[in-house]
Order: structure tokens, then C-alpha cells, then sequence
């Protein structure tokens, strides 16, 4: 039976996941939470964590829930979809450095919505060149944090 092994996969998961949320968590305890100027090196990491062991406990929490109710088999094609949009981020790092922060970005958005999502492709090109925007807005603009710049300048 199919269900056990997904229900076993999710709830161990879920567990390596809480408890790397800890150890974010406690590390970041050792950082300034805040500095004079605002938020500090602990600020983002102490919530990223928080946030991972919530999401990992619901993790838990739904695969229990799944295990008690007898769930169901598992679903191939969108264990493929996660993984072929997890292969699409991994390039994006790799490239991220040649072709910048904004064209890569732009080019994810675009692979998720026209592909994956299969919306129509200017949709897909509308929302990569508003999401990178919208991050060159926050980053460089109103942070004065400078994203990676690649062979095209930005």
C-alpha cells in the first residue's frame, strides 16, 4: 500500500524540518535581533525559522491526519511538476551569476507561469518583468542592497 510509505516520507520530512528550524532558531538567538538603524543580522533568520518549524509542524500534523484517515496513492504527475520546478530554480542559481538577478528572475517567472501554470505567454512576460521590478523597487532602491549583475549590466 502506497499511502504508509508517502505518510511515513512526509512525516520524517516534517521532523528534519522542525528541527532544522531549531537550529536556525538558535543560532540566530546569538545575532542581534535589532540594530540602531533597524532590523538585525538575527532578524530575518530568527523568523525564517519560526516560520520553517510552523510549516513543518503543519507538515506533520497533515500527515497524521492523512495516516489516521487512510489517505490516498501517490499522485506521480505532481511529484514530477514539484521536481521539474525545483529543476528550474536550481538552473536559475547556476545562472543567476551569468546572466544577473533581474533576467534570471524574469526568466523563472516566466517558466512558471507560461509553462507550468500555462497561462499565455504575455501574461508569463508581464509578470517575470513586474516581479523583477518589483525586487530592483525594494533591493537597490529602497534598501540600497545590490543584487547580482550579470553579463547584460543589470
Amino acid at each position: 500500500m502506497a499511502t504508509p510509505a508517502r505518510n511515513s516520507g512526509d512525516l520524517i520530512s516534517g521532523a528534519v524540518l522542525a528541527g532544522l528550524g531549531i537550529l536556525v532558531v538558535m543560532e540566530a538567538r546569538r545575532w542581534d535581533y535589532l540594530a540602531p538603524d533597524g532590523p538585525g543580522p538575527g532578524f530575518f533568520p530568527m523568523w525564517y525559522g519560526i516560520a520553517m518549524i510552523a510549516l513543518a509542524l503543519g507538515l506533520v500534523a497533515v500527515s497524521l491526519k492523512q495516516r489516521a484517515a487512510g489517505g490516498g496513492p501517490v499522485k506521480w504527475a505532481e511529484v514530477g511538476r514539484a521536481l521539474f520546478a525545483w529543476a528550474a530554480l536550481t538552473a536559475c542559481l547556476a545562472l543567476i551569476k551569468v546572466l544577473g538577478f533581474a533576467v534570471t528572475l524574469t526568466l523563472l517567472t516566466l517558466f512558471i507561469v507560461s509553462v507550468m501554470y500555462r497561462r499565455p505567454l504575455s501574461h508569463g512576460i508581464a509578470a517575470g518583468v513586474l516581479t523583477s521590478a518589483g525586487f530592483y523597487l525594494v533591493f537597490p532602491l529602497a534598501l540600497n542592497v545590490e543584487l547580482p549583475v550579470g553579463v547584460f549590466g543589470f
